[in-house]
């Protein structure tokens, strides 16, 4: 029984049981760890369809997370993708209607669902690093399909501003 009391006096003492331990040293080992592509780069826009985007509200503030977001420790991840749901929810509120078609807008909604997934991840209490990468490259290539779309979208609306115009 004295025995057992020392034991019992010494974990508390301690603070910490082995448990505890053993996890803020995993979690010690992911934030050492970075995810994602570094060299993902999201494709840019033309200044036409740049000036187009501009009055979209929160896509520059996407647009800068998905340029962040590869190349990151666990919580800085976590703060990134916490705010791309953020600005992906204000994007989807109020798209401009020269962009509002159902391609893009099916761009968006899987922009969406890839970066809630992503969200979902990091926020796991036991992480598993091949999973948060491969959420990590879907949404990459859901930002560089949206972007691609936005940009096919503009120019075909040149195409046919420049017909029309040849036409009369």
């Amino acid at each position: 029984m004295k025995y057992l009391f020392l034991f019992s006096l010494l974990i508390f003492a301690c603070g910490k049981s082995p448990e505890e331990t053993i996890k803020n040293l995993s979690t010690q080992n992911y934030n050492l760890s970075t995810y994602g592509d570094t060299l993902f780069i999201v494709p840019s826009l033309p200044d036409n369809v740049r000036a187009e985007v501009i009055q979209w509200g929160a896509f520059e503030d996407f647009e800068e997370q998905a340029n962040d977001i590869n190349g990151n420790s666990l919580e800085i991840l976590k703060e990134k993708s916490n705010l791309m749901v953020s600005h992906i929810d204000s994007i989807l509120k109020k798209i401009p209607d020269t962009l509002n078609t159902p391609i893009i807008y099916s761009r968006l909604l899987v922009v969406k669902t890839r970066t809630y997934l992503l969200n979902q991840e990091v926020k796991k209490i036991h992480l598993d690093s091949t999973k948060l990468e491969n959420k990590l490259n879907e949404l990459n290539i859901s930002i560089k399909n949206l972007f691609i779309q936005i940009d096919e979208k503009m120019e075909k609306d040149l195409i046919d501003l420049q017909k029309f115009n040849s036409e009369k």
